[in-house]
């Protein structure tokens, strides 16, 4: 499996700012759509963002005019800007490689090893 390397976690108070980095190699990046999903504890990985490759954007609706999706095509690299973050954000952030369908995200098992984004005063 091809991995992707994420980076930016850390620990925030509420109302600060975050931005995750996920690399990608190049042939990867080309060929996929770009999403972030998250994982807390005792809880389902849940999709946050992505971007198709025609630079279109989705979020969940918990993240939405928070959170920004973007992507840097000379540097093989996605961004995840989130802003104005919340304790509930708190959770490991995984970078995925995907296929846009039929107005829906697939994983396609391509995964990053995640960073942990914490929210606390």
């Amino acid at each position: 499996q091809v991995q992707l390397v994420e980076s930016g976690g850390g620990l925030v108070q509420p109302g600060g700012s975050l931005r995750l980095s996920c690399a990608a190699s190049r042939s990867i990046f080309s060929t996929y759509a770009m999403g972030w999903y998250r994982q807390a504890p005792g809880n389902q990985r849940e999709l946050v963002a992505y971007i198709t490759n025609g630079g279109s954007t989705n979020y969940h609706d918990s993240v939405k005019g928070r959170f920004a999706i973007s992507r840097d095509n000379a540097k093989n690299t996605v961004y995840l800007q989130m802003n104005s973050l919340k304790p509930e954000d708190t959770a490991v952030y995984y970078c995925n490689a995907g296929l846009h369908s039929g107005g829906a995200y697939f994983n396609q098992g391509y995964w990053g090893q995640g960073t942990q984004v914490t929210v606390s005063s």
